[in-house]
């Protein structure tokens, strides 16, 4: 009765055993035992709640829906017994009180049956005669180990498909003899070469020695080690030869496009510029393209006509020039120079008149009856007198340790200059030349600045130390971005046009291009130069960069930068220009481009300046 109660409980429902989609059209489902009617429940299930209520309800396997009543019952233990009874076949009650049938048993439920005696006598002649065998129980300790190293014909060792045979040593040969011929033995010359060498380059681990006899033949001193490297390979050695992928090497190469559809860019040296006696450390193009300036350690500083090569102009500065750069407001015609633990601002009188009285004039901006000012102390302001007035000195700006770089900013008021120093935090000073005022822009610089720039556009300022490249916004005074370069010492730094993109040479022959709304870490590697990157620079308007090296050469890369933000720029090397001489194991010191030209500058430290059209 327990069972007949389980599979028919009380129903609600009163309207009997009729289809219920009679009801589909109406709100109610049918009439309780009072005659009111049941309406449907709300169901506003759709798959994908039916879905997170069969991931998080843990009753849900054991829920079902009763058309009828419209709702979710869950069934209980003993409910499921019986629905899993049932999908099995079996019989619902264990004891059957009142058999089926009284029929008595049929007489051939006695007799073996003929048809199983010839089957089993088929099989018995079978085996006797050897058609078939019967399987063999094998012991449980036999099959489970195993020679690995066996011969490859052993049954065992078949199975294995991919099995890897053990190396085996080589067989002695004359080296190994204890009175080899002569040819076999080693020369001064070759026994000091295998010495240098280490022991994973060399051809033979020992030496081979002459003996006279067997008896003299002393201990392998290496006798253990060899064994014990021996028994390391039997050990390490991979137990199952793995398919190599066949790949073209060539499918690996990314499609470029040729350098002759990326034209223009420069490809043959047109011009020397000679005239300086020692390495020609820094060059600077002036905005308008027409003259060229050079600093060398001869103590000059010379103006160039680049189209001619003819020296327009030479100043002696008393010292060796570290770096050299050209205002780049085209309303001014200035030049910064670096020597020493002074930078010279020098008028050089090479532009038309207007652009000569703009420049006096922005120089004697200062107001009437205002002290020269000096940054904290450690910077002098002075304005140049007799002989260096003559050559073109207007301002000298005193700092406290040696100069090794100055830069611009894009309008042309202020100058940044650079003073590597570990022990001091005076490393970076910006100039602003119509207030001659000097400030120290940090605190204390996290390492040695090697070379700082400004951002052509927004007030951000670069500050490259040995390793990595810090992003300063001048007006938040904070830093915005630290950008890993990756090198070990980072040589000089080149932002982009742009502003979003920056390149730096280093010491280790890298030059990295970062995205700076891509990522931090560089977004291309090159490594095309064999020796230390000096210098590199960006076009200001053809999608160019190069970058020299002391290897001598000046490699030309061609560098789309897309504006949209989903494309990644298209970086392709395009010519490798060589023309400079290696002295002292030093080749191109510098390199920029022409304002407007596809052309390029470099300086060497053979004294000479070439350009590339």
């Amino acid at each position: 009765m327990e069972d007949i109660a389980l599979s028919f409980p009380d129903i609600r429902n009163t309207v009997g055993n009729i289809p219920v989609e009679w009801y589909k059209d109406f709100p109610h489902i049918g009439y309780n035992l009072d005659g009111k009617k049941i309406y449907k429940p709300i169901r506003n299930k759709d798959e994908l709640d039916d879905f997170l209520d069969k991931m998080e309800n843990p009753e849900y396997w054991r829920t079902v829906h009763d058309k009828q009543t419209g709702s979710d019952i869950v069934l209980s233990d003993d409910q499921v017994e019986l629905v899993n009874r049932l999908e099995r076949g079996l019989k619902i009650s264990d004891v059957m009180i009142h058999p089926i049938t009284n029929r008595p048993a049929d007489k051939r439920s006695f007799i073996p049956s003929l048809t199983e005696k010839e089957k089993v006598s088929k099989l018995v002649h079978a085996i006797k005669m050897g058609w078939l065998k019967p399987r063999r129980v094998e012991d449980d300790g036999r099959g489970r180990y195993y020679d690995l190293w066996a011969s490859e014909d052993s049954s065992i060792l078949a199975r294995h498909r991919m099995h890897l045979p053990a190396p085996k040593i080589p067989l002695p040969g004359h080296h190994e003899s204890y009175n080899p011929p002569p040819e076999y033995l080693f020369t001064d010359e070759e026994r000091a070469l295998w010495e240098q060498q280490d022991p994973g380059d060399r051809k033979l681990p020992f030496v081979p020695r002459k003996y006279s006899s067997l008896r003299q033949v002393p201990a392998f001193s290496h006798f253990i080690h060899e064994r014990f490297e021996r028994c390391l390979d039997l050990y390490l050695c991979p137990r199952q030869r793995k398919m190599r992928v066949n790949v073209n090497p060539e499918d690996l190469i990314p499609q470029l496009p040729k350098p002759k559809d990326l034209q223009p860019f420069p490809t043959t040296q047109s011009l020397v510029y000679r005239g300086h006696s020692g390495l020609v450390r820094s060059i600077s193009v002036s905005p308008s393209g027409q003259w060229l300036a050079s600093g060398s350690d001869d103590g000059s500083v010379r103006f160039w006509e680049v189209c001619s090569s003819r020296c327009m102009k030479m100043v002696q500065v008393g010292g060796a020039v570290k770096s050299v750069a050209w205002n780049p407001n085209p309303s001014v015609c200035l030049l910064a120079v670096a020597l020493d633990s002074v930078v010279l601002i020098l008028s050089p009188s090479l532009a038309d008149k207007q652009v000569i009285l703009s420049s006096e004039r922005l120089l004697s901006a200062q107001q009437e009856g205002e002290e020269p000012a000096e940054g904290n102390g450690s910077v002098v302001w002075s304005e140049a007198e007799g002989e260096e007035l003559n050559q073109g000195v207007r301002l000298k700006i005193q700092h406290p340790k040696a100069v090794h770089q100055v830069v611009w900013h894009a309008k042309g008021d202020y100058l940044a200059s650079v003073m590597p120093d570990n022990t001091s935090h005076l490393q970076v000073y910006i100039h602003q030349l119509s207030r001659r005022r000097s400030q120290n822009p940090f605190s204390r610089n996290k390492g040695l600045v090697q070379c700082v720039s400004f951002h052509p556009i927004r007030p951000y300022f670069f500050v490259a130390t040995q390793r990595s490249i810090r992003i300063y916004n001048l007006v938040k005074q904070e830093m915005t971005k630290k950008l890993q370069a990756n090198s070990k010492w980072i040589s000089s730094m080149a932002v982009h046009p742009g502003g979003d993109h920056v390149i730096c040479g280093s010491y280790d022959c890298k030059l990295s291009w970062f995205d700076l709304d891509l990522s931090t870490k560089p977004y291309k590697m090159l490594r095309h130069h064999k020796k230390a990157v000096r210098g590199v620079a960006y076009h200001r308007l053809y999608p160019l960069f190069a970058s020299a090296s002391d290897d001598g050469s000046v490699i030309v890369c061609h560098g789309t930068v897309y504006n949209d933000l989903l494309q990644n720029p298209l970086i392709v090397p395009v010519k490798v220009l060589r023309g400079h001489v290696m002295t002292h194991d030093l080749g191109v010191l510098d390199v920029t481009f022409h304002p407007t030209q596809p052309w390029v500058f470099s300086s060497g430290a053979d004294a000479t300046i070439r350009l590339f059209t």
